[in-house]
């Protein structure tokens, strides 16, 4: 056996289904039988090495560990692009460039290719061999990475690919070509690659663009060969010994012929408005690729139209990027603030250098709590990315390691709370922090707003701008401070007239005789919502009696377990609560089921209701006070125990379940003819 000739014949034929297999996504050949392939030609190189050339698919496995990367200097400037963010600056793009060329110059044609959102590399070929590869770095000059990029499968180490393929002219390589590209990690493999990574209690991390540039910025390209890369080319930046290309359409053919890998959705046209149809009608197709992409690129096609442009500063005039609204963005992280929610809870928060994400300037972001500061990283100083969580709430998703600058150090809680100052709590097995200090000024705004929202005691034309107002004027230093206001003391304040006094202090009073669940809902005891509320003043009947009700009681009780009784039982034995619901029951507040006004007929004794969608007259707060003043019982969830379900618009899954066991399905007509309105 001519042992050269079959090494040859492996290399061409292991090329050809490599190409196959990663550039195209259409094998010809299980993987059995390619593994077979590839193991013949390692075990004859294995046995011959002196036949090993730098091209042999064999060498993309990672090599030694370097000790820095050789700057690298590029024929051509890779020049970055403007952006065009609607179509109207499309549009201007286009007037801009047609006002410099000369008077009946033709329309020029148009090809649309995607912005693919990875690290721009620049690819050296010599006689058809990969011999450079380099990252774009400042456009003028980038970074030696070629052992990294020779790890990627679909970049090819020889052209044109053979063995099959619609190969290049006449088959001949060029004596020199340089492609511009992007390596990029595809979104399921970087997703796959991250379940991996948490399998084995590794770090994961936060999206495929900078794991992308990360995995290629390494100085062991082991590491690089371990991560699933991947890549697509878009420029021909310089090419010697090869057929003359007029355009960009050209180009991106050639480049195909040769096996490299070119993106199937590039477009042509030579219509501009159907361009900027094109460019509307594509943001909702981008969220379906593979790959993660923030827009399209449009660039004059014809070569010599180009030339005649130039450039103006770093970017060419013949080319635009039309952007979408980022959904993720990189910006500083200034300093971690904390802050405290009603309940005491202390939730941290990144006050970020300003960036515009999905069109909305974010200068602030959550960050959750302190485990998911710590498992990430995240320190102040750093240069993070930030994501719109629903396109709506900001959070620092974390760090970008590469970028992090000298000198920091890990984040920790603070063991007191930031606004005043007592120690702060971390009880065992919770991720939360806690100021325990119910007169913490920062907790008695966010409380008293809570205990006048319209799931407490729901107190009309009392907010958090009243809430403010009266905390800062020292009337309030608890929630039953509420129902010791006086005329006298708001009449004097501005935008209070004798009317807008008159009826706040009339909600006030009404809200005396709410039922206690909703009293005990607007205390804000943590754990404790309407159900959970309703749940114990039905075991209990007062909050009297719950107020002496020992941690294995309240376990007793269904739904209730050893957290939230823990909660529950801390919270009454605090003096300063205990002072608060004296002073609540003193001002008149109901603590107890039964009346605290005259009370009517029963006819809904004994029966259990459930609410779910938007009932055409009353809220779900008065309906549900409907019930119970009719003797009736009303709870979150339908079960078998439920008589009745009172159903609106929109109801939802609870009324799939009722159906399924048999409860009666009434609207809000029927409630009230069942209590005699």
């Amino acid at each position: 056996m001519d042992v050269a000739k079959r090494i040859e014949e492996l290399r061409e034929q292991v090329r050809y289904h490599s190409y196959r297999y990663y550039v195209l996504d259409d094998p010809v050949i299980s993987d059995d039988a390619y593994d077979a392939l590839y193991r013949e030609l390692q075990e004859l190189e294995a046995a011959h090495p002196e036949l090993i050339t730098p091209d042999s698919p064999t060498q993309r496995v990672g090599g030694e560990v370097r000790e820095e990367f050789v700057a690298v200097e590029h024929p051509r400037p890779m020049l970055s692009l403007t952006n065009a963010f609607n179509p109207e600056e499309l549009r201007a793009w286009r007037d801009r460039f047609l006002r410099l060329l000369p008077v009946g110059y033709p329309e020029p044609a148009y090809v649309v290719e995607p912005k693919i959102d990875g690290l721009t590399v620049v690819l050296h070929y010599t006689n058809g061999v990969f011999s450079l590869g380099a990252t774009r770095g400042d456009g003028v000059r980038g970074e030696d990475i070629t052992p990294n990029l020779k790890t990627i499968k679909a970049l090819p180490l020889r052209i044109p690919v053979s063995g099959g393929l619609a190969g290049a002219d006449d088959g001949r390589a060029p004596a020199r070509l340089v492609v511009r590209g992007e390596a990029y990690m595809p979104i399921d493999a970087f997703e796959a690659f991250n379940r991996e990574q948490e399998a084995l209690g590794k770090r994961t991390y936060a999206n495929p663009r900078n794991t992308a540039a990360g995995s290629l910025r390494v100085l062991d390209p082991r590491i690089t060969a371990s991560r699933p890369l991947s890549l697509y080319c878009y420029q021909v930046v310089e090419l010697e010994g090869g057929p003359a290309l007029s355009s960009q359409w050209e180009a991106l053919e050639y480049l195909r012929r040769l096996g490299f890998p070119v993106s199937d959705l590039n477009r042509r046209f030579t219509d501009f408005e159907a361009v900027v149809e094109y460019c509307i009608a594509w943001e909702p197709e981008r969220h379906r690729l593979n790959f993660e992409t923030d827009g399209l690129v449009i660039k004059i096609d014809d070569f010599a139209t180009q030339e005649r442009l130039g450039a103006v500063g770093n970017a060419p005039r013949w080319a635009v990027a039309y952007k979408y609204p980022a959904p993720e963005a990189v910006t500083r992280l200034k300093r971690i603030v904390v802050n405290v929610g009603r309940t005491g809870s202390l939730t941290p928060a990144a006050e970020l250098e300003p960036v515009r994400i999905g069109g909305v300037t974010v200068s602030s972001a959550t960050l959750h709590n302190a485990d998911y500061i710590a498992e990430r990283d995240i320190r102040e100083g750093d240069m993070v990315i930030v994501k719109r969580a629903g396109e709506v709430i900001p959070q620092v998703l974390g760090p970008v390691l590469e970028l992090r600058p000298p000198g920091t150090t890990p984040w920790q809680m603070p063991d007191r709370c930031p606004v005043c100052g007592e120690p702060v709590e971390h009880p065992e097995g919770e991720v939360a922090y806690y100021c325990v200090n119910a007169a913490c000024p920062a907790q008695l705004v966010r409380s008293v707003e809570h205990f006048v929202s319209r799931g407490a005691m729901d107190i009309e034309g009392f907010g958090i701008r009243q809430a403010e107002l009266f905390v800062e004027l020292g009337l309030l230093h608890d929630v039953a401070d509420i129902y010791y206001l006086r005329p006298e003391q708001l009449l004097p304040l501005e935008g209070f007239g004798e009317k807008k006094v008159a009826n706040l202090m009339a909600a006030i009073e009404a809200s005396k005789d709410r039922h206690p669940a909703r009293l005990l809902t607007a205390l804000g005891i943590r754990g404790v919502g309407e159900t959970v509320a309703e749940t114990l003043i039905d075991a209990f009947g007062s909050l009297e009696a719950l107020t002496d009700a020992s941690r294995e009681e309240l376990q007793q009780i269904p739904g209730i377990g050893p957290k939230l009784a823990e909660s529950i039982a801390d919270w009454f034995s605090r003096e300063t609560n205990r002072r608060v619901l004296d002073k609540l029951k003193a001002a008149g507040v109901r603590t107890q089921v039964g009346p605290g006004k005259a009370v009517g007929p029963q006819p809904l004794a004994g029966l259990t209701f459930v609410i779910t969608g938007t009932l055409p007259t009353m809220s779900r707060e008065q309906a549900t006070e409907l019930i119970q003043a009719h003797g009736g019982k009303v709870t979150g969830s339908v079960s078998s125990k439920t008589n009745y379900l009172v159903v609106g618009e929109n109801p939802g899954s609870k009324l799939e379940k009722a159906q399924k066991l048999g409860v009666r399905v009434i609207d809000e007509a029927t409630l009230r003819q069942m209590v005699g309105e």
